[in-house]
């Protein structure tokens, strides 16, 4: 069965303040990468919490055909922070989080995907580095291979390459729309440059100031329209050919 994710009146409260609500989505399907876009505050990280089942609120997360009101097997969520604080290498981190709810006993199987994971993500040469002595690119991609080795079926990604030079965004950000495709997993992301989203996403869920206002097909979605009134700046599409989209910004709303 293919994975499937529906938002249906999700909202998140810290105390008596409401920071999200109201967001409805059609149905997210395995095998598309949805990214999540908007400001900085908007209630991306409250939303991807939300569901992740680590905040309550009002609304239904639908997994597949039920209901999930708490953390569900394979829904596998990278927050934004990953900063650390163990004296555990890169290799036990990896391969603990690949036992996270499983049985405590290392199979040959357990071994092989860790080593593929580390693979995919060039990581191999930090694998016996202890977590404490990585950079934040280094951190990051440590944290997406916790992620992955996970074989999850629904992945969250919470600005997943904001610490990585940009060589390695663009290789990321295709590992992940591969792993989307082979093995149709439902990617939900969150990334703030609009011409990576152009080149990965299927789908564009925009937030702005806790509410959704706009979601569907990129080429819909991200418009002219959306920079001035989401972004505040005067700017187009240009699409010089249908595989190379891109961003062209002129400048602030107001500004010559």
């Amino acid at each position: 069965m293919v994975a499937t994710l529906q938002l249906n009146q999700v909202g998140v409260r810290y105390g008596k303040q409401e920071v999200l609500s109201g967001v409805t989505t059609p149905v997210l399907k395995g095998g598309e990468v949805t990214a999540v876009i908007g400001p900085n505050a908007a209630g991306k990280s409250s939303l991807f919490r939300r569901i992740a089942g680590l905040l309550d609120g009002p609304g239904e997360i639908r997994l597949g055909n039920g209901a999930s009101p708490s953390p569900a097997p394979h829904v596998c969520y990278m927050p934004q922070d990953t900063s650390v604080n163990t004296v555990l290498t890169v290799y036990e981190s990896v391969l603990l989080a690949r036992k996270q709810g499983a049985p405590r006993k290392v199979t040959d199987e357990d071994l092989q995907e860790v080593d593929r994971v580390l693979f995919s993500l060039r990581i191999e040469p930090i694998a016996f580095k202890g977590l404490n002595e990585l950079s934040g690119g280094q951190r990051q991609l440590v944290s997406l291979a916790q992620v992955l080795v996970r074989e999850p079926r629904i992945l969250l990604l919470d600005e997943p390459t904001s610490a990585l030079d940009l060589h390695r965004q663009v290789e990321v950000l295709a590992l992940i729309r591969s792993l989307a495709r082979e093995r149709d997993i439902c990617v939900v992301l969150a990334i703030h440059d609009l011409n990576q989203v152009l080149r990965v996403a299927d789908r564009v869920m925009v937030i702005d100031a806790g509410t959704m206002v706009g979601c569907g097909p990129v080429e819909d979605v991200i418009t002219s329209t959306l920079l001035q009134n989401i972004y505040r700046v005067d700017g187009r599409i240009e699409r010089c050919s249908r595989l190379c989209p891109h961003v062209i910004i002129d400048g602030p709303i107001g500004q010559a």
